[in-house]
């Protein structure tokens, strides 16, 4: 398989480990508030991938970090007059609660930054000792971008360059460079707690370190949580393209500044925006989405259709019509491997078989080399369409063996996917009807017969009568 290196800007080859498995890595949520489609389109995306290089034999260590110490965070908790981390709590277990509504469940382990407080202290310890981190008395520690030549290689920008823009909520007239970040920052602390080991001080939380009374900046929980499980260097990491300047590019100083070790990570994935009609999603602007309002009018496999019908690494222009256009495509595919099995329930026991072996493993081929190719989502749909096309003309012919082998390629594809299947089952009210209408339509008395199929339409469901009899269905 192989894979956008967003690094070097070629497709690089992933090599399944002699021993023990692939280390991934995905920057997680800051959990000041509710997930949202945002992190929908990373978090789906990532846990497909995973899902597949699994299914072609890749063991895969899935680690995401939870940012649960942060001044969005402490500014929230301020207002509703809360702990911060126990604020963080909640809004961690409502995320994970959402992944799982969502299908996300490919993550091997969630670390939060609070649990890594002695892992963080160490890493800038050693950056402070290398020559590459400093003290601002009053400030905190940050690191010196003049020190690492390499700082931009990732977003291709010069260290001149990286100083015109400011790293997040780092600003600081006494740093050495425009561009330093922080790695931890001090918090003023009340002599009652000066003896404690971790005080809340103005609803900021504060640990008692070698470094000082403080918290980590944004940047060093990631690096010190991923040497923790991979050591200083591993195989990909993951994030949203938003992520890329500074966040991933003050990562790759950290850690090779630390371990003196290159790469820190082999391969870098960044999956592309969301916007809301033409425009970055943005409280600010009233089009703010969460993951929980949009499952109030769709469903969860529509969500994950609608990420994964997009290339991982594309935007995606969400509007009116996007969630009803996905809705549609999916209950279409859907709907064709119903048909399927009404064929294999009561098609000829001895029609085509239409060569359905070298039909479903030419299309197993080539939805497996799509994702194979970059992770191609796209063109692996693609591919289960030219499939279904492919059997139409002669799908009322095919033997029930037959349809029944030309229903699995779909199975496990959509399986595959995180979409969820499953024959509905027609209420017997139902089946009186269409038995009703038959009769009505054997004795040609039409007007009773499409008042039938209007009262059956009424109450949910559709019918279209076909070769083999009235193909009944739950509309959608």
């Amino acid at each position: 398989m192989k894979l956008l290196n967003t690094l070097s800007g070629e497709k690089e080859e992933i090599l399944k480990p002699e021993r023990g498995a692939l280390n991934l890595f995905v920057c997680g949520p800051t959990v000041y508030d509710k997930a949202h489609l945002g992190h929908a389109r990373t978090y789906i995306s990532f846990d497909t991938l995973v899902r597949f290089l699994r299914s072609q034999g890749y063991k895969v260590f899935y680690l995401q970090n939870i940012t649960d110490v942060d001044d969005k965070i402490i500014e929230r908790a301020r207002t509703a007059h809360m702990d911060p981390l126990a604020l963080a709590r909640l809004n961690d277990a409502a995320y994970r609660k959402t992944m799982k509504q969502i299908g996300v469940t490919s993550v091997s382990k969630y670390a939060r930054a609070s649990d890594y407080i002695p892992e963080i202290v160490k890493q800038i310890e050693t950056l402070v000792a290398r020559g590459h981190a400093y003290v601002i008395e009053g400030s905190g520690y940050y690191f010196d971008i003049s020190t690492f030549s390499d700082y931009g290689k990732l977003s291709k920008r010069t260290v001149a360059q990286a100083e015109d823009a400011m790293t997040r909520i780092d600003e600081n007239l006494k740093k050495r460079n425009r561009g330093d970040f922080a790695l931890w920052k001090f918090v003023a602390v009340s002599d009652k707690n000066k003896k404690k080991k971790f005080a809340l001080e103005n609803s900021e939380p504060a640990w008692n370190t070698k470094l000082g009374w403080g918290r980590p900046g944004w940047h060093i929980e990631d690096t010190a949580i991923t040497e923790t499980f991979f050591g200083p260097q591993y195989d990909i990491h993951g994030g949203g393209e938003d992520l890329k300047f500074p966040h991933h590019e003050a990562e790759i100083a950290q850690q090779e500044a630390a371990s003196g070790k290159k790469p820190f990570v082999r391969i870098w994935l960044h999956t592309g925006f969301i916007r809301v009609r033409g425009e970055k999603m943005s409280k600010s602007l009233n089009n703010f989405i969460t993951i929980e309002d949009f499952l109030k009018t769709n469903s969860v496999d529509t969500l994950r259709w609608l990420v994964l019908s997009h290339h991982y690494r594309s935007p995606i222009n969400f509007d009116d019509t996007t969630a009803k256009s996905a809705a549609q495509s999916l209950d279409s595919l859907k709907e064709f491997w119903e048909r399927l099995l009404f064929v294999a329930k009561v098609g000829e026991k001895k029609g085509s078989t239409m060569d359905i072996p070298s039909l479903a493993a030419r299309v197993r081929g080539t939805f497996i080399e799509a994702l194979s190719d970059d992770f191609n989502t796209p063109e692996a749909i693609a591919a289960l369409w030219s499939y279904a096309n492919d059997l139409k003309p002669n799908l009322w012919k095919l033997s029930r063996s037959a349809a029944k082998q030309a229903a699995k390629p779909i199975e496990d594809a959509l399986a595959l996917f995180g979409i969820s299947l499953k024959s509905e089952r027609i209420p017997s009210k139902i089946s009186k009807l269409v038995k009703e209408r038959e009769l009505y339509r054997h004795n040609k008395q039409f007007t009773q017969s499409d008042d039938l199929r209007a009262s059956i339409g009424a109450l949910g469901y559709s019918i279209d009568d076909t070769p083999l009899g009235p193909f009944v269905r739950k509309i959608s």
